[in-house]
């Protein structure tokens, strides 16, 4: 007999059991404290990045709609500037005109502004905490399969 079957013989097969349990059922605690607290961290990623695509797209719509507006104004404003030059053909219109036109660029910059800041805060989906939700996933199902 060799010494390592004299080892093996020694210790009976249900005291190796119980030591293996308790490595087993250590690693299972450690295991779901540890996927307990991935969870926690990747929700709260997500939720900060939910709130960060929230202010941008809060902004965006802010200066998309100020713009909207300005331009109804600037719509406005081109309207009362034809109705009086064709009331009065007065130098009045043409201050008119110019106010429209001035309301109309603004708005245009707003707009410009405005618009990609929305396109960016959409969909509201925390990519970042979705990709390393996957990779987590992957990682754990590659310890998996070792």
């Amino acid at each position: 007999m060799t010494m390592t079957q004299d080892v093996h013989e020694s210790v009976s097969a249900p005291e190796r059991a119980t030591g293996e349990e308790r490595s087993t059922a250590k690693l299972v605690q450690d295991l779901s404290e540890q996927l307990s607290r991935l969870v926690r961290d990747e929700l709260w990623l997500a939720t900060a990045e939910l709130k960060s695509k929230g202010r941008r797209a809060g902004a965006g719509a802010g200066l998309t709609g100020a713009a909207g507006i300005t331009a109804l104004l600037g719509g406005a404003t081109l309207v009362a500037a034809a109705v009086l030059a064709l009331a009065l053909v007065l130098p009045g219109w043409a201050a008119a005109l110019i106010v429209g036109g001035g309301l109309l660029l603004v708005a245009g910059l707003l707009a410009a502004v405005g618009t990609p800041l929305l396109k960016r805060a959409t969909p509201p989906v925390p990519e970042e905490a979705v990709a390393g939700l996957r990779k987590d996933v992957d990682a754990a199902r590659e310890g998996a399969r070792r």
